[in-house]
């Protein structure tokens, strides 16, 4: 579990994990917490991730700095799974730990500091994190065994582990006019931030400010000057885990175990060592060259990731298709099925897949401790160096579920800039633009829908059955001897109903009479509701002059029959008018009229009898 599943930090601990298990004939799944599109882990915070997502997979469980809330490991250890946190000492919540010894390199940088003459040596990090407070105590340490007495005025605390921490603290230290001679930094993103503003105000490093950072990133071997740092080696911390998780499982019931991996300072030219150039030779060329190669490839994935999902609109992002322009070789979507952020483990529906053989994957609705599906496994096994990922598929309005996808492990970019963070934003928003069109679709044909159909019974009004009415007048205009029927009905005792048991009754009437008439009819036939208790059918198509004899005998029988309305049962008649297309071109309206005559007539001989 890992806010991010790539990086220079997190994708290097996930790599040396990767490599230990593959040596050692396992497979590792690297889980991303953090919603996707986040900008960093320091600024996020630990997520809210609650969902045990492929927990019926796993035989471990590794967390990596600020992936999920105490609860979450919690769970997983009281159902029997191993636990090791990274960079964290989490023993007193009953899981094991593995931690960078933060202290000893810090403590070598600062005694490096003090042998070029430096008294004022400040210190600087985003303290919220457990490793940056080790690295702190370490500083103070170095300080003591120096005989030196730690200032609190020398202490800047940074809000987060990046340029920008670093750049605010050179801001500080100006403000102060230079405090301090010489800096120690929780980052070296922190430092190369830190030197780049110092140098933008006139300040010369080491000259004016010694630095020192942490982590030994490729940045800051080619910063300038380079950037003197405290080197911890990821794969060694992949590798420890990797044992550690061995020896959890061998034992029924194990102690939490905490161990640590030693660091080392390496001087650079910030903070006063060599002259500042750089080593060259034809292997670092080459690797450099493969750097840049590698940069260009990851633009173009990322520049082809939103053309695929931002702007082809004609193609569902469900497929996966878009995968085939990256590096992933497979992928599983699992989309909620009912989102529920109350439970640990609600279903997903699989609805789209990627790479691979064979047919029949889709596994339908699985539970989210059973997704990724185990034929992403089986494929990531089929080649070295690649394992199954899983990011969230989050945006702004609505929690979609999970996709998981097998691909190479990205280990030099920046933390959350990986393929992995993107495409499961990309595809958030991809999804929720094809849900906002669907809804302004569904609006527009409900909006349409009410414009032509009466809201009472749901059948035609008006305006929709005059456009019938004229596209039958053109078809018999087009067939000489085709002729259409236009029925006006009016129902006979409708008043008495209303009066006795309420408009509510009336209209529960008008109801069911509708129900009855379209059953009546053919599809191809029509009836309207006009207003009221009128009604008019559209026989398009009839034989003869009485071949709308049988429709209106039909309609007739069938009103007469008893309707149970508001608990009462009652009886009603209709009467009904009826005019023919005659094939001389008479307009629908003018029939409309005559059978508006018609059926006033037939209500007149109604009331006669």
């Amino acid at each position: 579990m890992s806010p991010f599943v790539g990086g220079d930090y997190y994708g290097a601990i996930i790599s040396g994990i990767a490599a230990a298990a593959a040596a050692g004939g396992d497979r590792i799944m690297a889980v991303q917490t953090l919603d996707p599109g986040s900008h960093s882990a320091d600024r996020a915070g630990v997520p809210d991730f609650r969902y045990a997502v492929a927990r019926r997979h796993l035989a471990g469980l590794v967390v990596l700095p600020g992936a999920v809330p105490p609860g979450y490991a919690r769970r997983a250890r009281q159902a029997g799974m191993p636990v090791i946190y990274v960079g964290e000492d989490a023993t007193g919540h009953d899981c094991s730990s593995v931690l960078v010894d933060n202290r000893s390199g810090v403590r070598e940088a600062v005694a490096h500091l003090v042998e070029h003459g430096h008294r004022r040596i400040a210190f600087a990090g985003n303290l919220a994190h457990f490793d940056l407070r080790e690295r702190y105590e370490g500083y103070l340490e170095g300080l003591r065994a120096a005989g030196l007495t730690p200032q609190t005025s020398l202490l800047y605390e940074t809000d987060d582990n990046h340029e920008s921490g670093g750049a605010a603290v050179a801001d500080a230290l100006i403000r102060a006019r230079m405090p301090a001679t010489a800096i120690v930094l929780g980052t070296d993103r922190n430092a190369i931030g830190l030197a780049g503003r110092l140098a933008a105000a006139g300040y010369a490093v080491p000259g004016d400010m010694a630095v020192a950072g942490f982590d030994d990133i490729a940045d800051a071997t080619f910063a300038r000057p380079g950037i003197s740092t405290v080197r911890q080696p990821l794969d060694d911390v992949g590798a420890a885990v990797y044992e550690l998780m061995l020896e959890l499982q061998r034992d029924a019931d194990p102690a939490p175990v905490l161990r640590h991996v030693p660091t080392t300072f390496v001087a650079r030219a910030s903070c006063g060592c060599g002259d500042g150039s750089l080593p060259v030779s034809e292997e670092a060329t080459r690797a450099l060259f493969g750097q840049v190669q590698y940069l260009q490839e990851t633009l173009n994935i990322q520049h082809q990731l939103g053309i695929e999902l931002l702007g082809a609109h004609d193609r569902d992002p469900r497929t996966l298709a878009w995968l085939g322009s990256t590096p992933a070789i497979g992928g599983s979507l699992g989309l909620w099925t009912e989102p529920d952020p109350d439970r640990d483990d609600p279903p997903l529906d699989v609805v789209g897949e990627y790479g691979g053989t064979g047919a029949g994957r889709l596994a339908g609705s699985t539970p989210a401790s059973e997704f990724p599906p185990p034929w992403l496994f089986e494929l990531a096994d089929a080649e070295p160096g690649n394992a199954v990922f899983v990011v969230p598929v989050r945006g702004g309005a609505r929690d979609w579920g999970f996709l998981a996808a097998v691909g190479r492990i990205q280990a030099t970019t920046p933390p959350g800039r990986e393929m992995m963070n993107q495409s499961g934003a990309l595809l958030a928003a991809a999804l929720e633009h094809r849900a906002m069109v669907a809804a302004l679709r569904e609006k527009e044909e409900s909006l349409r829908n009410a414009a032509l159909h009466d809201h009472l019974t749901g059948l035609p009004n008006r305006v929709l059955l005059e456009d019938r009415l004229n596209q039958a007048h053109l078809r018999a205009t087009r067939q000489p001897d085709r002729r259409f029927a236009v029925l006006l009905l009016d129902l006979d005792g409708f008043k008495a109903v209303n009066d006795s048991y309420g408009h509510a009754a009336g209209d529960e009437l008008l109801v069911e009479v509708a129900v009855r008439l379209t059953r009546l009819l053919r599809r191809s036939d029509t009836v309207a509701r006009l207003g009221g208790d009128e009604f008019v059918v559209l026989l398009d198509g009839v034989a003869g002059p009485h071949g709308h004899q049988p429709v209106c005998d039909g309609i007739t029988a069938s009103i007469a029959e008893p309707f149970a309305v508001a608990g009462h049962k009652v009886h009603v008649g209709v009467s009904i008018g009826v005019a023919l297309s005659r094939g001389d071109g008479t307009p629908p309206d003018h029939l409309l009229r005559e059978a508006d005559a018609a059926m006033y007539e037939a209500k007149s001989l109604t009331r006669r009898r």
